[in-house]
């Protein structure tokens, strides 16, 4: 039994490493244009061809110590952490949902955060097709396998997408309309009160953020810091947590 769980797992890990290399594909392609189909993978810096061994989610980068292979130029740290988020996200969703309808849900769910958050990160953007993705595949499963109350889905939406509007007005562009959006759809998918706890955590994961800039100085104060990777966050301990943390701040009341 020690065995077969311990397999279950590491399989969903490795899964969530393959997927995490598709999703810098994904991202890459994005950000500099081009179909996800083809051509070939190739290094971003001299554009030779990536052969198999060079494509190993995680392994590769530790193998060839972050360079590529052929020009030696520094190869992002974002590959290997994508991948590796990824596969921490399937591995905390096969232990809390089993390989039952809800971990395919939240994989999908927190795969299209990872892109959104890769691109918000390199272009202070959050592009409104992964949105638009993120939005049908919540609503459809709402529609018709729904793990919260509709009523709670509606509620989480509509406080989720006018908070983040009034701040939008409010900051006089200091919140994004992307980051209006993308609020709302994490409403509908958090629901109500749950959505009050992703408010809370993301603004406070990103004060703890920008004052560490501000500290470091690597930002000002009129630098502005994407505020996507704080939701995507947020929901992820929302997902998971989020009944005991409320039943904990509850417990005060």
């Amino acid at each position: 039994m020690i065995m077969h769980n311990f397999l279950l797992y590491f399989f969903s890990l490795l899964l969530g490493l393959v997927l995490g290399s598709f999703l810098n594909v994904l991202t890459y392609r994005y950000l500099n244009g081009g179909s996800v189909i083809a051509p070939r993978s190739s290094c971003p810096s001299c554009k030779t061809p990536l052969k198999a061994l060079d494509l190993i989610p995680l392994f590769s980068f530790l193998i060839l110590r972050g360079k590529c292979r052929y020009c030696r130029k520094k190869i992002s740290i974002r590959y290997p952490l994508v991948e590796l988020l990824t596969g921490i996200v399937f591995v905390t969703c096969f232990h809390y949902f089993g390989l039952g309808p809800y971990f395919w849900k939240y994989i999908i769910i927190f795969s299209i955060l990872i892109v959104i958050s890769a691109i918000d990160l390199e272009n202070n953007l959050i592009p409104n097709r992964f949105v638009l993705v993120l939005l049908a595949w919540v609503f459809l499963w709402q529609l018709f396998y729904p793990d919260i109350s509709h009523v709670s889905a509606a509620l989480g939406f509509l406080a989720g997408g006018l908070s983040f509007f009034l701040i939008a007005i409010l900051s006089r562009g200091g919140m994004g309309g992307g980051d209006v959006k993308l609020m709302a759809v994490l409403g509908l998918a958090a629901g109500w009160p749950h959505i009050l706890m992703l408010f809370l955590l993301a603004f406070v994961m990103g004060a703890m953020v920008g004052i560490g800039f501000l500290i470091s100085k690597k930002k000002s104060r009129k630098d502005s810091v994407p505020f996507g990777p704080f939701l995507a966050l947020a929901l992820y301990v929302i997902t998971f947590w989020g009944q005991d943390i409320w039943m904990w701040y509850t417990s005060f009341l």
